[in-house]
C-alpha cells in the first residue's frame, strides 16, 4: 500500500508538486495550474488548490522532503474583516442584480485584478456553503432577491467560452516551457562558447616575460 500525504498517495503529490513547480517557472498562474490539473487527473480546481495550500503548510518530514529544493510557498493570509465582508456581498450582489454571473460580478468588483478575485471568490464561496443565512440577509439590505446570491447555471455559450479559456491557459504555459527551456539551452551554449573563448585568448597571451623583451 502506498505511502499517502494529505489524502494523495506519495506519487500524486509528487507529481502534482513537480507539475506547479514547472508550470510557476513558465510562467503560469496557480490558478490556471489548479484548473489544467484537476482537468487531467479528475479532480475540481478547487480540490487541487486546497490540497496544495495544505501540502505547504504541513511540516511533516514527508511534506516537507517533497517539497525540498521546489521554491514554492504559501503567501500569508489577509483574512476578511467584518466591514470588508459586508461591503464585497453588497458590491457582489449589485453587480447579480444587474444580470452578472457570480464569476463576472466579481470580475467587475474587483477591477480585474487577480489576486483579489481569487481571494472574493473564495470568500463568497464559502459564504455561500457555510453561512448562507448571511448571504440572503446581506441580499435583502441590498435590495436584491435572495435566488440571486447562488450561481446560476452558465449557458451553453458560456461552457464553451470557459473551457476555450482554459485551453488557452494550457496552450500558454506549454509555450512557456519551451521557450523557457530553448533559452535555457542556447545560455548553455553561449557560457561554452565563452569559456572556450577565454581559454583560446589565455593561451594566445604571450608570457610576461616575452612582454616585457617586447
Amino acid at each position: 500500500m502506498q505511502e499517502k500525504i494529505n489524502g494523495y498517495t506519495r506519487g500524486e503529490a509528487e507529481e502534482l508538486v513537480r507539475y506547479i513547480a514547472e508550470g510557476r517557472r513558465a510562467g503560469s498562474t496557480l490558478t490556471a495550474l489548479f484548473a489544467a490539473y484537476g482537468r487531467a487527473h479528475g479532480r475540481a480546481g478547487g480540490s487541487v488548490r486546497n490540497y496544495y495550500y495544505k501540502l505547504l503548510r504541513d511540516e511533516s518530514a514527508a511534506a516537507q522532503e517533497l517539497l525540498a529544493g521546489k521554491g514554492l510557498h504559501a503567501g500569508a493570509v489577509r483574512p476578511f474583516t467584518e466591514a470588508e465582508t459586508e461591503s464585497m456581498l453588497r458590491s457582489i450582489l449589485l453587480q447579480r442584480k444587474e444580470g452578472a454571473s457570480v464569476r463576472r460580478a466579481i470580475l467587475n468588483v474587483c477591477g480585474g485584478d487577480a489576486k483579489q478575485m481569487l481571494r472574493y471568490q473564495n470568500k463568497y464561496r464559502n459564504l455561500l456553503r457555510k453561512q448562507p443565512e448571511r448571504v440572503r440577509a446581506a441580499a435583502k439590505a441590498a435590495g436584491v432577491s435572495p435566488a440571486l446570491a447562488g450561481r446560476r447555471a452558465p449557458s451553453v455559450l458560456e461552457r464553451r467560452l470557459e473551457s476555450e479559456i482554459n485551453a488557452l491557459y494550457d496552450r500558454l504555459a506549454l509555450s512557456l516551457r519551451e521557450e523557457n527551456e530553448r533559452l535555457r539551452k542556447a545560455v548553455e551554449r553561449l557560457t561554452e562558447e565563452n569559456e572556450l573563448l577565454r581559454r583560446a585568448a589565455h593561451v594566445q597571451e604571450p608570457p610576461p616575460a616575452e612582454k616585457n623583451r617586447a
